[in-house]
């Protein structure tokens, strides 16, 4: 009995979803998808069809869908607790996270993909396809050697399960990893790979093997030989064979019109190779941004434009760089997330327990807050009281799903709390408002806090986190404590007083 089985409706409905992605007609699964959603309630088959339906959006390309669509399976998916649906989900999240430009939040859906694909107890197929759309989502950020590891766990998972082991021959990522050695001016280790992807067809072909090929497999086998030929060395298969079919998948359509392009460059047809490059874009992130202008460099040199040929070979170099770059920058801001999350765990003892904590920022929250101040009040102590609230926050949640607007509260509450003096009092009030207490202080005092909370705030690189959606901090400020000021009394003036810090 694999995973499926055990819904109770819908089954043969996903099944057949499920297969038709698998055979590259992602728009005919949709259409069951969206059927089996319509007439079911069951919170474990809605939660499978709408991991599923996030899926067949990636492989069609609906970009602009994405974020409502994994918003909406997250959530789902939250309510079963399913290790097997999170690490789905996560998988396809990471893939979407790509698609939109979003490398950081990738690479938090890849790690967490990970964990709940490795806690499921017992694998079956299910399982097995999801380790191998993590190997997809590991090769596509550039992950090639966690890309291998992943699908060596599909291939261990699925033949447990009784699948055949060619059904996960997933040539992408070998793809991926050639023509990324190719970009960074490797080219002799590009080619030793393109010959072992060569090498294994050849072996699939004679053995017969090859039937148990995913159709999708067929045009990346297509272009890894085109691009070999491309690149001076003939294969004796049917190229051109291979480059039909695969599907609906923007994937396979590019494929198709790259291989072409590198079917002409073999053929010494440069000019042609060119006008197919000038007239039709191609998705940068099936092969990665630097592809088409590698192309390009090796028709201008086939064509003797040997400078034309130099310089969109330095743009393909470039290209390939600021990927690398993007990585770094998504690595600097996990390592910051993580310092911010140990400084506030840090701080938790003085606040009290879980029950009077915010358990997304690790905050104090309004119950403790409300104590706090009582407390004060009883001791005759008076300070100042800020109320801050997020500007953009909305926009967040509604491009980029709740997943990341998490993510901005937890950075948000980061640095409210580096910028805090000692003795100070952060809490997350409800929503994306964050109340800060500052015992003693005038107005004066309040005013270079806000100054630094809004330096701080500014200093983020919201660009990487949430592209697009910028953030800002709208603050108002009050005093509680003076003059017999209650806490709502001086929560509604500093409410009333709110500018953008």
């Amino acid at each position: 009995m694999t995973w499926l089985d055990q819904l109770p409706d819908s089954v043969d409905e996903l099944a057949n979803a499920g297969e038709l992605q698998q055979g590259g007609r992602s728009a005919e699964a949709l259409a069951i998808l969206d059927k089996v959603l319509a007439s079911t309630a069951d919170p474990f088959t809605r939660a499978y069809a709408l991991v599923q339906r996030f899926g067949a959006l990636i492989n069609l390309g609906r970009v602009a869908e994405l974020a409502t669509a994994m918003t909406v399976a997250s959530n789902a998916v939250r309510d079963t607790s399913d290790p097997y649906l999170r690490g789905q989900m996560h998988a396809f999240a990471a893939l979407g996270a790509y698609l939109q430009g979003a490398l950081d939040r990738g690479v938090t859906h890849l790690v967490q993909a990970s964990r709940a694909l490795a806690a499921v107890p017992e694998g079956d197929s299910e399982t097995a396809w999801g380790w191998h759309d993590l190997a997809m989502a590991y090769s596509y950020l550039g992950f090639h050697g966690h890309a291998l590891t992943a699908i060596e766990q599909a291939r261990q998972v699925g033949a447990a399960a009784g699948m055949a082991s060619e059904v996960f021959a997933a040539p992408g990522i070998r793809l991926r990893n050639a023509v990324s050695l190719d970009h960074q001016g490797d080219t002799d280790g590009c080619l030793r790979v393109l010959r072992d992807i060569d090498a294994e067809l050849t072996r699939y072909v004679a053995t017969g093997a090859d039937v148990r090929l995913r159709p999708s497999s067929r045009p990346v086998y297509g272009y890894a030989l085109a691009r070999r030929a491309a690149l001076g060395e003939s294969t004796a298969t049917n190229v051109a064979a291979l480059l039909t079919g695969g599907g609906d998948s923007v994937r396979s359509r590019d494929l198709r019109h790259l291989g072409t392009v590198c079917l002409d460059i073999a053929a010494d047809r440069p000019g042609d190779a060119l006008r197919k490059l000038d007239a039709v874009p191609v998705s940068q992130e099936i092969l990665g941004p630097s592809e088409p202008a590698r192309l390009r460099s090796i028709c201008y040199a086939q064509a003797g434009d040997y400078k034309a040929a130099h310089i969109a070979d330095r743009h393909a170099f470039r290209l390939a760089a600021q990927r690398i770059d993007r990585l770094r920058d998504g690595y600097l801001d996990g390592v910051a997330a993580r310092l911010d999350a140990q400084e506030t765990q840090r701080d938790m003892g003085r606040y009290g327990d879980e029950t009077l904590t915010d358990p997304l920022t690790g905050l104090p929250n309004r119950r403790q807050l409300e104590r706090y101040v009582a407390a004060m009040l009883a001791r005759g102590e008076r300070a100042a009281i800020g109320v801050c609230d997020l500007i953009g926050f909305t926009a967040v949640n509604a491009r980029h799903g709740r997943h990341c607007g998490d993510l901005v509260l937890q950075r948000i509450a980061g640095v409210l709390n580096r910028v805090m003096r000692r003795g100070d009092f952060v809490a997350r009030f409800a929503g994306d408002e964050f109340v800060v207490l500052l015992p003693g202080a005038g107005p004066n005092q309040a005013a270079e806090v806000s100054r630094r909370i809004s330096a701080a705030a500014a200093g983020e690189n919201w660009q990487v986190l949430v592209p697009g959606t910028p953030i800002g901090l709208a603050a108002g400020w009050s005093e509680v404590g003076t003059n017999g000021r209650s806490l709502s009394a001086a929560l509604a003036t500093a409410a009333s007083n709110r500018t953008p810090a």
